[in-house]
């Protein structure tokens, strides 16, 4: 491997993606292809920083990501090191941007909602809040090199970002605005089911009614077992293959976007 090869690539300013998403995206490559393998020392802070011509704000964000998936380890002194996923995941952290863009593609998203609501109670007992709590409520396209792929409809608590807006979420990843005030997922519960497109749900994702989909829900939760998250998910069938790892050590899950 050469050293330090991910100095010599390049971050893309006139980009909808966020300098540290691209970042992101190159070292999980570089991890992927087997660039940078387990043990590998990654350029300093310093280095990253003078090579791609970005704020150390924009470094540490990225590396925090990456540490957080359990892709990296940080040691004190030493710098920071490519960790073995399977013995160092501490948490979990999905960014739709992060990963899509891992694998070469483009991500963009489309908003169709946005809103303060009070739930029903099928959702609060979700989200283990009280009946009246509101929530902000936003429905989105996730695009892939302009291409739909995803209809998301996502609730947050009002109260864990008060001041939310749509043109926040519009040009915001909204875990990104979450990290900045201490909000970070710790653990996931998801589920998927098989079902079939209904005619708005196949429109907005530019597919014949009753085509097939998953049906993906997700609750997110803080160290501390706080749900923060509760989000719906119709993701295209003809677009995305799951994939299931097992071994010794535990299970790893993937979504294979074709």
């Amino acid at each position: 491997m050469e050293p330090n090869a991910i100095l010599s690539e390049s971050l893309s300013l006139s980009s909808d993606i966020p300098l540290y998403a691209q970042l992101v995206g190159i070292i999980k490559r570089s991890i992927s292809s087997g660039a940078l393998a387990i043990g590998d020392l990654l350029p300093s802070e310093a280095e990253l920083c003078r090579a791609l011509n970005v704020s150390r704000n924009t470094v540490r964000q990225a590396i925090g990501e990456l540490e957080d998936e359990g892709l990296v380890v940080r040691k004190r002194g030493k710098g920071t090191f490519v960790a073995d996923p399977n013995t160092n995941r501490r948490g979990v952290r999905y960014s739709f941007t992060t990963e899509v863009s891992s694998l070469g593609k483009t991500p963009s998203s489309t908003l169709v909602d946005f809103g303060v609501i009070v739930p029903t109670r099928a959702i609060c007992e979700k989200m283990d809040l009280q009946e009246g709590t509101s929530v902000y409520c936003f429905t989105r396209v996730r695009n892939v090199d302009g291409e739909p792929l995803i209809l998301e409809t996502s609730y947050y608590p009002q109260f864990i970002y008060p001041n939310l807006t749509r043109e926040m979420v519009q040009t915001h990843s909204f875990y990104s605005l979450l990290y900045h005030v201490g909000i970070t997922p710790f653990s996931a519960e998801d589920t998927y089911e098989a079902v079939m497109l209904d005619a708005p749900r196949a429109n907005l994702l530019s597919v014949e009614p009753g085509s097939c989909a998953f049906y993906h829900q997700r609750r997110t939760k803080t160290e501390d077992g706080r749900v923060y998250e509760y989000t719906r998910s119709y993701i295209r069938g003809d677009r995305v293959r799951l994939d299931v790892h097992m071994q010794k050590s535990g299970m790893t899950f993937s979504r294979i976007i074709d």
